[in-house]
């Protein structure tokens, strides 16, 4: 019989073939199996050979079933490998070795790793799943629907330039994760969840290693239930060196199914208010509350001549400064560069010459001073009382990295100085 060939538009046929009566057939290859000719099927009876032996970096292995490698290690080579499963139910990669590692590095480091619809399960006492360096710093570790069951640590990820998850799951185990070296990109683990953790795991789940830091951000939305001695991360601003580039985004996390806000030790080292920083919409982790009060908590008297304004005297007492500082009496100065948009409110008691009209100024410095809002109020002449106005209101602000705010006043009428009274306030908060 001779075989002959069809259109490309037909690609999904191998071979048209003539029966012994003379009439065409049609032979269809099973695209999981010989049809895809840049695939190598692994399963129990050749993983071996073909994950023990030089990966063929141009080839996605896929795993036929529940495959079950012993003492075999997966040698990354410089080139990478892609993996896949039918899903994280059919597929996987198993090893109840003690003492053992399943991925490692070939000798100068790997290239991309690339997962899909599997999942593993390394359970050996002293066993891990990952112990890989990036071969240049710029290589990618992602994984879509990948799954690691009961497995004793997943390791160490070394120098890669950016990490994926997307669909993974964590269940069961000590699934520790050290980030190590230098990652200059960024991780994400999104729609992830962990669950059903060992009692006795004491290590986070994301562990900051040697030399670790982020030259972009760390972003997760994930749903965690944590044993009770284990944190969620031991990341420190230090391994953030960019404004906040830590961001946790609608995190629900849990201890032994109980929401714990206060617990100090889901993130030990660092905090919401730190400057790489971004908590928002959290359950069971605080959040991150960008902006600051700013309060009189002495009062001195402003002198004033010529109608000419000053900036308003009196000790200022600031608190929950989130990602401002005050770098002189009175001044908010904004440190990080997300977000921009802020709303400053204001609330101030004026004692100052009866019946003189007085002018406040909020005043945005760039490199030089710009007022950006102002209110005028007449002080009351009281008889037998004392001689004050108020201010209050709420203004908006676009503050740029190190730019700061500051109030000012002016008596329009005459030179009868001011006080700003005990009490008196203004905040700025994200708008």
């Amino acid at each position: 019989m001779a075989d002959l060939e069809i259109n490309d538009q037909y690609d999904f046929f191998k071979n048209v073939v003539l029966d012994d009566t003379g009439a065409m057939k049609v032979k269809i290859i099973d695209p999981l199996v010989a049809g895809l000719d840049n695939r190598i099927i692994v399963n129990q009876t050749n993983f071996s050979t073909i994950l023990g032996g030089a990966i063929d970096s141009t080839k996605e292995y896929f795993i036929d079933g529940i495959v079950d490698i012993g003492t075999t290690q997966i040698t990354i080579p410089s080139t990478g490998i892609t993996l896949k499963g039918y899903n994280f139910d059919l597929s996987a990669l198993t090893s109840s070795e003690n003492s053992y590692t399943m991925f490692i590095s070939e000798v100068g480091g790997s290239g991309n790793v690339l997962g899909a619809d599997y999942y593993i399960s390394v359970t050996g006492t002293a066993s891990k799943v990952y112990d890989i360096v990036s071969l240049t710093g710029n290589e990618a570790f992602e994984f879509s629907k990948v799954n690691y069951i009961d497995c004793t640590s997943l390791g160490v990820i070394d120098n890669y330039r950016q990490g994926l998850e997307v669909g993974s799951g964590r269940f069961g185990g000590s699934p520790s994760l050290e980030l190590k070296g230098a990652w200059l990109g960024g991780f994400r683990v999104s729609t992830s969840i962990v669950r059903g953790l060992s009692a006795g795991m004491t290590e986070p789940l994301f562990k900051a290693g040697t030399g670790f830091t982020m030259g972009s951000r760390f972003l997760t939305d994930i749903n965690v239930d944590l044993p009770a001695s284990a944190a969620f991360l031991d990341f420190s601003d230090t391994n953030f060196p960019i404004a906040s580039s830590l961001e946790l985004r609608d995190v629900l996390i849990t201890r032994n199914g109980a929401t714990v806000p206060t617990d100090t030790n889901l993130t030990p080292n660092i905090e919401a208010s730190n400057l790489s920083c971004s908590w928002k919409d959290n359950n069971g982790i605080p959040n991150t509350f960008v902006g600051g009060i700013s309060t009189i908590s002495t009062e001195i008297e402003t002198a004033l001549s010529g109608g000419n304004p000053s900036p308003i005297l009196g000790t200022f007492t600031n608190t929950d400064l989130q990602h401002f500082d005050s770098p002189s009496n009175g001044q908010l100065r904004h440190l990080g560069n997300n977000p921009k948009e802020y709303t400053v409110n204001f609330d101030f008691v004026l004692e100052g010459g009866a019946s003189d009209e007085y002018k406040i100024e909020l005043v945005l410095n760039d490199g030089s001073d710009t007022v950006i809002y102002q209110q005028t109020r007449v002080i009351a002449n009281s008889q037998g009382g004392r001689d004050v106005t108020y201010f209050t209101g709420l203004a908006n602000a676009i503050l740029n990295q190190n730019e700061y705010l500051f109030w000012q006043v002016t008596n329009i009428t005459d030179n009868t100085n001011c006080t700003l009274e005990l009490s008196s306030s203004y905040s700025v908060k994200e708008r």
